[in-house]
């Protein structure tokens, strides 16, 4: 009877309803188990869903699983949200590309978003003036021009931004602490190499001779310039500046950079109201 109804569930797709548990690749499933599934060569695939068609799903029952593919992870819907297996809450946009570098996950592409985590907007300031006089986060593409520099190099940010309680970031990742890049560099050797270990290969971004890039580290480090706060873009395929979350004194923050000739990776501090690119590390 059992063979019948798991044939007419592969046919029919009707569900199986049997006073029995079911085994499928055993004839002796374990007694505490509904249904056991068993295999040394293959895996459990649940349903794989967007995050637009795992939030339709109409009246989720408590601990249903999905596999969603924008967000990367397994969740489970408790009752109230859907969380993934660390308890956490299911993201809500599609995980950026990443890259895992020793014990830190970091994306590969500077950051490009238009709000915060919570949904407000953050202002983009093409004004030189306005960009001068700004003490809120603000971003700017490259000289305001997106058609030439948008989808290379994303956004440039002020510090303000990075620093805003509503959360730069995408959910699940944050703007690393100026320890958390030494972490980096020193995973990659030191300051001295890690920059060439980082940067994007060839020139067709970097200006030549991008001493050193071999990207070993996969990071895709790019060069997108940077805004003085007098509101004037420099630089671009010369420098890759980020911001870091710390904070140096009232009006500085810490800041890494690499340039297209040398190996290094460097640390210094710059007035919050410059435009810097921005990675993100892993929660």
């Amino acid at each position: 009877m059992k063979k019948l109804y798991i044939l007419l569930a592969t046919l029919l797709s009707v569900n199986i309803a049997d006073a029995q548990n079911v085994g499928i690749g055993t004839t002796t499933p374990v007694s505490s188990a509904q249904l056991e599934i068993k295999s040394t060569s293959k895996g459990f695939l649940p349903p794989r869903l967007t995050i637009a068609q795992r939030d339709a799903i109409a009246a989720p029952a408590t601990g249903l699983v999905i596999f969603c593919t924008d967000c990367s992870e397994l969740e489970l819907y408790n009752g109230t949200v859907w969380q993934n297996t660390s308890g956490v809450v299911g993201c809500k946009q599609a995980s950026p590309a990443s890259v895992r570098i020793c014990n830190q996950v970091w994306t590969q592409k500077n950051l490009d978003v238009t709000k915060y985590r919570n949904g407000d907007n953050i202002p983009q300031v093409t004004d030189p003036v306005l960009w001068g006089g700004l003490t809120i986060g603000a971003w700017c593409w490259y000289n305001n021009d997106s058609a030439t520099y948008a989808a290379t190099y994303g956004k440039l940010y002020n510090w303000y931004a990075v620093n805003d309680p509503r959360g730069l970031a995408p959910e699940g990742w944050h703007v690393p602490s100026d320890e958390e890049w030494t972490i980096l560099a020193n995973c990659l050797g030191d300051d001295f190499v890690a920059g060439g270990r980082m940067k994007e290969t060839g020139t067709a971004h970097w200006l030549t001779p991008n001493t050193g890039a071999d990207n070993s580290s996969g990071f895709t480090a790019l060069p997108g310039g940077f805004r003085y706060l007098d509101g004037v873009c420099s630089f671009v395929t010369n420098f890759g500046n980020f911001w870091t979350a710390s904070t140096s004194t009232d009006t500085e923050a810490y800041f890494r950079g690499l340039n297209y000739s040398n190996f290094s990776v460097f640390r210094d501090v710059s007035n919050k109201l410059n435009g810097f690119s921005i990675r993100c590390v892993k929660d």
